[in-house]
Order: structure tokens, then C-alpha cells, then sequence
């Protein structure tokens, strides 16, 4: 009888133990559960930015998006390495008008978001001839990268590498020569292919600038086939 009443405090204090290591283990399973749940609210917030972003382009106009570089760089701190996104982004309409833009972020997503947002705030016209190349030879540097454009005929496609290749995508263009000199660096080539656009001119922006007849300008005397190569012409 002794022992067994000796007996019975062990096995409660052992019931005791058991009842404790439960609701430790329980709470460590719950904080298990609420670090999974902060995940998934965390997940849950990426993805409305990224069906508000979709739906930011479905209700604008049609756009052509091309990423160019995406740049990592990481900062030591005390907890380890910190890391952060760059993106360069192209924009066009493929009808004239192209941009580009940069953004930077803790992320991937949200760096192209706003190099993408940049770029469509940034665009500009580009004459094309019949739609679908440059009117004139241009050429254009930035920094240490220097490039040259020049029209083509159809059937010649796009002759361009790279981050021009983007750049003439997203425009519109279908036939073009090009040439890049110097750096690689995407960031120069794309400013210094912006700088060879914006010096492209049509025939009838330089006919009303100088108050002449487009006719005048493609032929001597206003002859028939000018004026027929002045009818075809679309900005």
C-alpha cells in the first residue's frame, strides 16, 4: 500500500510533464503556424501587385515590353548580404513611339514594374518611312558606345544585336542596319540609339519646316514620280 501511494505523485508529476511538454510543443507547432500564415499573406500581397499591374496594362493601350539587363548588387551588413535589383526596360507601341526606363528594388518584380513605368512615361515619336524603317542614316555615342543606323529595304530585317535589337522591336521597325562601336554597356548603346532616333526627320516635317512641297523635296521640278513618292509617304 505504501508503494503504491509513494508511486502516485511520480506518475502525476510525469502526467504533469507531459500536460506541459504539450502546449510547449503546441505553441511551437502554432508559431510554426503563424510564421506560415505571415508567409502566406506575404505571398498573397506579391501577387495583387502583380494582377494590379496587369490590369493597369490591359486597360491602357497595346505595348510592346522587352527587358534588356537586370543588374544584382549586394551590401554586407551585419546580418549577412543584402541584395538589390536593377532593370532596364524597353516600351513601344510598335507603331513610332519607344521608351526606356530603369528601376531599381529589393526585388526582381517589383524593379521591372518600375523601370516599366519609367519607360512608358519617357516615350517618344520616331518618323518611319512606309511604316517600316528609318527615313535617313544616323548615327549616335553616348559615353564610350557609338552606333550606327541606316535604312534598309524590305526583306532586309532587323541587322541589330542586343539591346538595339529590343529598341527597334518595340518601334515598329522591320528592316534596319545597324552598328554598334565601343562599349557593351547596355545602358550606353540604348542612350546613344535614342540620340540617333532623335535626329531622324521625315520629308514633310522638313517640307513645312522650310515651306515647300514634299514633291520639291523627293525630285527636281515636281516630277510624276516624286509626286507619287510624296503621296506614299507616312509619317
Amino acid at each position: 500500500m505504501a508503494d503504491e501511494i509513494n508511486q502516485a505523485p511520480v506518475e502525476a508529476q510525469d502526467a504533469g510533464q507531459e500536460q506541459g511538454r504539450g502546449p510547449r510543443g503546441g505553441r511551437g507547432r502554432g508559431g510554426g503556424g503563424d510564421r506560415g500564415g505571415r508567409g502566406g499573406r506575404e505571398g498573397g500581397g506579391r501577387g495583387r501587385r502583380d494582377d494590379r499591374r496587369g490590369a493597369q496594362d490591359d486597360g491602357g493601350e497595346e505595348l510592346i515590353e522587352k527587358l534588356v539587363h537586370i543588374n544584382r548588387v549586394s551590401k554586407t551588413v551585419k546580418g549577412g548580404k543584402r541584395f538589390g535589383f536593377a532593370a532596364l526596360v524597353v516600351v513601344g507601341d510598335g507603331k513610332g513611339r519607344v521608351g526606356f526606363g530603369h528601376g531599381k528594388a529589393r526585388e526582381v518584380p517589383e524593379a521591372i514594374s518600375k523601370a516599366t513605368a519609367s519607360a512608358k512615361k519617357a516615350m517618344v515619336r520616331v518618323p518611319l518611312k512606309e511604316g517600316r524603317t528609318l527615313h535617313h542614316d544616323g548615327k549616335g555615342h553616348f559615353g564610350a558606345g557609338r552606333v550606327t543606323v541606316r535604312t534598309a529595304p524590305a526583306g532586309t530585317g532587323i541587322i541589330a544585336g542586343g539591346p538595339m535589337r529590343a529598341i527597334f522591336e518595340s518601334l515598329g521597325v522591320a528592316d534596319v542596319v545597324t552598328k554598334s562601336v565601343g562599349t557593351s554597356n547596355p545602358y550606353n548603346m540604348i542612350r546613344a540609339t535614342f540620340e540617333a532616333l532623335g535626329e531622324q526627320t521625315s520629308p514633310k516635317s522638313v517640307a513645312q519646316r522650310r515651306g515647300k512641297k514634299i514633291a520639291d523635296l523627293l525630285g527636281r521640278g515636281g516630277s510624276s514620280t516624286a509626286e507619287a513618292d510624296a503621296a506614299a509617304i507616312a509619317e
